[in-house]
């Protein structure tokens, strides 16, 4: 008798000591429109955990991008979020301005990925050529509560500018504004993505553009995390020469919810998958281990703190 109770004994003691890893986890990642940068990366970066983490299951949510994808992080309704730098920092200091109620403790970064190019692209027709002919006419800012609206309003008061100085603000998603301004309904958009996005290619295939550069001195008037930066020629059909704008990092970001174990493999797969990331959207050229751990607003999680140090990026 005695022994049938060691032997049950031991045999739970060895179940409860085995890895984690063979619990089934689950990975929700949150991107953007379907139509930006962020799902094609999201859907790459879901396919790498599925196959190469033991015993997880993956999925790649559509959403308006960075601010909601990082309440949704707060609020344990992901564990891996695509964001701009400037929300990110937005987020963790609580203003409430940019849509954020409280300060969002609970988010950890994973990694600095590549910058997004703030884009203005007004169809030919509209006349508009510079972020002073922006004034009485109609531009769409980003889907409410994206990192992307947020942007335009930082572009639109460095240059002197607000929403009440347009003729009319849309609040659209990339692929939304794009139809709007083909069916001659809106003038411009500003989307704040990796360069080449799909929404903005296929206007420049369907309608003659210009694309509308955001000077220096403009963008040195926001200051960090905002830098200057090219959109180079030939991006965009029709777009034959070099055109300054701002650029603002990107980061992928987790909460402190997600185990040790599992950010460190989650951070590992990213910046050892980047073939595989350039392979699912251009921007993912842009990516680089280098620059992975650094400029963060907010903390590094454990688990990439691991995995940086094993790199050499963190002593």
């Amino acid at each position: 008798m005695k022994r049938t109770i060691f032997g049950v004994a031991a045999a739970l003691a060895l179940a409860a000591s085995a890895p984690c890893a063979h619990a089934q986890s689950f990975i929700n990642v949150l991107t953007g429109g379907t139509s930006g940068v962020y799902y094609p990366l999201g859907v790459a970066i879901g396919k790498i955990y599925g196959d190469k983490i033991l015993n997880v299951k993956t999925q790649v949510q559509a959403t308006k991008a960075s601010v909601e994808n990082l309440i949704l992080l707060q609020q344990g309704r992901g564990e891996l979020a695509f964001t701009l730098g400037d929300s990110l920092k937005a987020a963790w200091d609580g203003d409430e301005e940019a849509g954020f109620k409280t300060k969002l403790d609970k988010l950890r970064t994973i990694g600095a990925i590549y910058p997004n190019y703030i884009q203005i692209v007004a169809t030919t027709e509209s006349g508009i050529k510079t972020l002073a002919d922006l004034k009485a006419k109609s531009l769409s800012v980003g889907a409410p509560k994206s990192g992307t609206e947020l942007n335009s309003r930082a572009i639109l008061s460095a240059a002197g500018m607000s929403y009440k100085d347009l003729g009319k603000v849309e609040y659209l998603p990339f692929a939304e504004s794009v139809d709007l301004m083909k069916n001659r309904q809106l003038g411009a958009t500003l989307q704040s993505a990796g360069l080449g996005v799909a929404s903005l290619k296929d206007l420049s295939t369907s309608s003659p553009i210009t694309v509308v550069s955001v000077p220096k001195e403009t963008v040195d008037k926001i200051g960090p995390p905002f830098i200057a930066a090219t959109i180079p020629a030939n991006t965009y059909t029709g777009q034959d020469k070099d055109v300054p704008t701002a650029a603002v990092v990107n980061y992928l970001v987790t909460s402190s919810a997600v185990s040790d174990d599992l950010a460190y493999q989650m951070t590992k797969l990213v910046y050892e998958s980047l073939p595989e990331l350039r392979n699912a959207h251009a921007a993912g050229k842009e990516i680089k281990l280098e620059t992975a751990a650094a400029g963060s607003p907010v903390p590094l999680h454990p688990g990439a703190i691991r995995y940086y140090k094993e790199k050499g990026l963190i002593k």
